[in-house]
Order: structure tokens, then sequence, then C-alpha cells
């Protein structure tokens, strides 16, 4: 590409921020969290802590409580193990809630999440039902196994919505799971398809509609995207905590100018995710695993 093309093509956001030191820039993004967003993934996993150990009621309610000043709906992303606690406290502080159950591999804790998921939806701390997240992605379940899922959790809790989490693109490549869904969750990540954080934006409104045409009328939320304030690159994609900032920036200003509805990955940083992802893994959060805002 050209020089001039390049600069046609370049984010107008990410532009505004070039030459900011990165302590003005810091300023800028607590400005940006102080003002509101519409979402946050909730991440509850203490230092030493990984999926599959319980969570307190006290962690979640702590850390609720540093993030409930900013947000209007957290993401949660699994209904057993004390994280059938998130939506309960979400609720107590006036949170609404996409409330997740994780579907993978094993069959017996498919049906503790699936289960776990109608019951809190009865319990009316539910506002939107994600049935399985990136489940298509990682090739856990077949489409047939996935459908039978959400058709289950939707003839179950009717007056909620209930949809799927998974890769923009995989709405396209599989539409009857999209046609299954009253709403399409998108995870849409430039860094993931190694993009230059210069164009990550305008990469990021392609992602989203290319959901919403595969969606064909229904309601698209980004229900993740982010991008990791260190770690190691991938191709033109850079970890930095001045990429991290404009990224971040960049999101929320476009969520509030096209009332686009984004859930940001992620609250707080989790070592764990290391070995899944890489080093970049455990550097998501817009506070660290000490619970510290990183602006």
């Amino acid at each position: 590409m050209s020089s001039g093309r390049k600069e046609k093509f370049l984010s107008l956001a990410t532009l505004e921020y070039d030459g900011k030191t990165l302590n003005e820039l810091k300023v800028l993004c607590r400005k940006t969290l102080e003002s509101g967003m519409h979402g946050i993934c909730f991440s509850p996993y203490e230092e030493g802590q990984r999926p599959g150990d319980m969570l307190t009621e006290e962690q979640i309610r702590r850390r609720m409580q540093i993030i409930a000043p900013y947000t209007k709906w957290i993401r949660s992303f699994s209904c057993t193990d004390g994280n059938e606690n998130i939506p309960r406290i979400a609720k107590e502080y006036g949170i609404q809630t996409l409330v997740g159950a994780w579907l993978g591999e094993d069959p017996d804790i498919n049906e503790r999440e699936v289960a776990g998921l109608i019951k809190l939806a009865k319990e009316g701390v539910v506002d939107i039902a994600a049935v399985g997240n990136e489940v298509m992605y990682r090739g856990d379940l077949n489409e047939s196994e996935l459908l039978d899922f959400i058709y289950r959790v939707k003839n179950e809790i009717s007056d909620v919505p209930v949809g799927y989490v998974d890769a923009y693109y995989e709405f396209t490549d599989h539409p009857m799971i999209t046609e299954a869904c009253d709403v399409v969750l998108a995870n849409c990540y430039p860094f993931w398809e190694g993009c230059d954080l210069d164009y990550s934006l305008l990469y990021m409104k392609d992602m989203y509609n290319r959901a919403l045409r595969a969606a064909n009328g229904k309601k698209v939320i980004i229900s993740e995207t982010g991008w990791p304030s260190k770690g190691t690159n991938l191709e033109g994609a850079y970890p930095s905590m001045a990429n991290f900032l404009k990224y971040f920036m960049n999101t929320q200003k476009w969520s509030k100018e096209e009332d686009i509805e984004i859930f940001y990955f992620s609250s707080f940083d989790e070592s764990w995710k290391v070995g899944a992802e890489g080093d970049v893994g455990a550097y998501w959060g817009l506070w660290d695993k000490d619970e510290q805002l990183k602006f």
C-alpha cells in the first residue's frame, strides 16, 4: 500500500493521540473510563487461581465494587464453581448481566453449566444468556450438539434473549447457529489477526459489519475486544502500554458515537491465561492482577 493510501485508511482516532506522552495518554484514558462504558468482561480469578477453582463471594464482591462505577453491564463466562454468584452480586450493584454457560468437551460439566444458566435466568439475574463461548472455534462440540444446548435453554427461559459467543466470522460459517440466536455475540480482536494498532479500529468495524450481515437483522453485540498492555507481538500487532491505552479509548469513542454495544476484555489481568495464549494472555485487564488500575 502506498504512503498516501495508508494515510487515507489510518484511523483518525489513533492519529488524535499521536505525539502524546504516556502520562498524557493515561490521563485521557482515565477520563474515558470515568465517562463510563457499556460493558466489561468480568475477570474473577486471583493470582494462583484458574478455572475449576472455587470462587468466593468475597472476591467477586470486592472486584465488582471496583468496576461498578464505570460500567452498565458485566459479562460472566461460567455458571459453576462460584461463577454463578457473579450475576447475583452484579444485580446488587445495579449492573446488567450477560451470563455465559461454558461448554467444552466434558459432558458432565456441560450439563451443570446449562442447568446453572437456566437456574440463574429463572432467578431473574440474567439479562442476556450466552450458551457457549468459542465452541465452534475450538472444535469442542459439533454444530448439532451446540444447537441442542441453545434450543434447550431457549425452551426453558423464553423471556430472556439467548445467544452464542464466537469469533465474528463463525456466524457466517454457521448460519444455523446464527438463526438459533436471539442476539449475535461476536468476538472481534484485531490483535489476534496481527493488525497494526493504527488500522485496528477500522479493522474491528469491518469485523462488526461482517457479523451484522450474517445476523440478517438481529442485534449484534461485540462480546469481547481488547488489546494487551505487554507481551510478544503477533505479526504487526504490538502489545504496549501506549497501544493498550489508545485501543481502549478508540473502542469507547466508537461505542458512544455509533451506539455500538461492546463488552471490553477485560477487567483484571489473570496470570493463568499465559498457558493458553502465550505471554500476552496475562495482560488484557484495565486493572492489573493486584487490582490496581493501570492508568
